[in-house]
């Protein structure tokens, strides 16, 4: 195509076309030219991207070797009937090798960007990386005071479209002011913020979980007392909810746009049978700290087998909860899909790892309904 036939098609049809294409098509359209190229990093082109990127959510694993910090990601589309399906092929997007001597664990993800949190042989802060496994790109955020014990949540503000990490101590007993930091990303910002808390809390190892531009993650405030923390993600409030006491096993989760708490268990019936047991608590009413409680029994041998290993990822958009064994990673690697709503569960085995992955070398980490987005400015 000469220069001047492209310079004859509209601005509007290039935008309308490249935001159809898959992620790694966008890419190497980039070398094209550098008229596609000044189309493509336009930042409404990365806003038309990511709302169509909405419609076409992905199921994405994220592969850890355990003796090397290093990461490959692959995906497919996230099935629209998973019962119908008893086999899946996963698709290599990227990988990225972190510096000798760094050891990087995931720690959570929103609106397509995956943080990693670690430490490092030759640098005595706790590291915080920032991953588009879209684009491949990664960047380390500001550091935080030296011998600093944090737990990190990712926030997604989807009026301002603004993602912030909140780092919060682990420790009992702080500094006063030294509790909660924050920091947006997107904007250039050097430095985390200090902001004010109103109830002294420590959070638990547990994953947070971001809804409606809320941000919910397990804390105590004292050896007995637990709670469920909102943080609204724009306004950078707090509320809490009392809660029972919530194991590390417990798994927050979105289920249909409420907060749901999960707990996954083997139990020995007393004729020695073993089933696999899922109980349920969704959060009806924030103000009024309404929670309904369901208990699900799955009948599936490799459930039972490896209950221990079992994990909840995630829920799909048409409410049904993912699981998956990542810290057993014995060959097939399989996710299962239950419906709570018909109450049927479903095995798939996911094909296209490779020698990706095994129970001594390797770990998985399920993310459901990943969003691919174009951010080439992450921090």
């Amino acid at each position: 195509m000469t220069t001047t036939v492209m310079d004859s098609i509209p601005t509007d049809l290039f935008l309308d076309i490249f935001s159809r294409l898959p992620v790694k098509s966008v890419a190497k359209c980039l070398f094209v030219s550098k008229q596609w190229a000044s189309i493509i990093c336009r930042p409404d082109f990365t806003e038309l991207f990511l709302t169509r990127s909405n419609t076409r959510p992905r199921l994405l694993f994220a592969v850890k070797e355990l003796s090397i910090s290093e990461w490959h990601f692959f995906s497919l589309p996230q099935p629209q009937n998973p019962y119908e399906k008893s086999s899946l092929v996963v698709f290599h997007d990227s990988h990225i090798k972190f510096p000798k001597g760094m050891r990087l664990d995931f720690c959570g993800h929103a609106s397509g960007l995956i943080y990693f949190h670690g430490t490092s042989e030759r640098v005595e802060d706790t590291m915080h990386v920032m991953h588009n496994p879209s684009t491949g790109q990664y960047e380390f955020s500001p550091e935080l005071r030296k011998g600093r014990d944090s737990q990190c949540y990712l926030g997604f503000d989807p009026i301002d479209n603004i993602i912030k990490v909140l780092s919060l101590s682990t420790r009992p007993y702080c500094d006063e002011g030294d509790e909660q930091r924050i920091l947006t990303l997107g904007t250039g910002e050097t430095s985390w913020r200090k902001i004010q808390c109103p109830l002294h809390h420590w959070p638990s190892r547990n994953e947070g979980i971001c809804i409606n531009g809320v941000l919910y993650y397990p804390a105590r405030l004292d050896d007995t007392s637990s709670v469920v923390v909102c943080f609204d993600v724009r306004t950078e409030k707090f509320k809490f909810i009392a809660t029972s006491v919530l194991c590390d096993d417990d798994k927050l989760i979105n289920f249909k746009g409420k907060l749901c708490r999960v707990d996954c268990y083997g139990i020995t019936s007393s004729d020695g049978s073993r089933s696999f047991v899922m109980c349920m608590s969704v959060l009806e009413d924030v103000e009024k700290e309404e929670w309904s409680e369901y208990t699900y029994w799955l009948e599936d041998d490799e459930l039972v087998r490896h209950c221990i290993h079992v994990s909840v990822d995630g829920v799909t958009a048409t409410g049904d909860i993912v699981l998956s064994m990542g810290s057993y990673t014995s060959r097939p690697f399989c996710v299962f899909y239950f419906s709570p709503e018909s109450n049927t569960l479903q095995r798939v085995e996911i094909q296209g790892f490779g020698g990706m992955f095994n129970i001594h070398t390797h770990r998985v980490e399920v993310i459901v309904d990943h969003i691919e987005d174009l951010k080439f400015n992450i921090i």
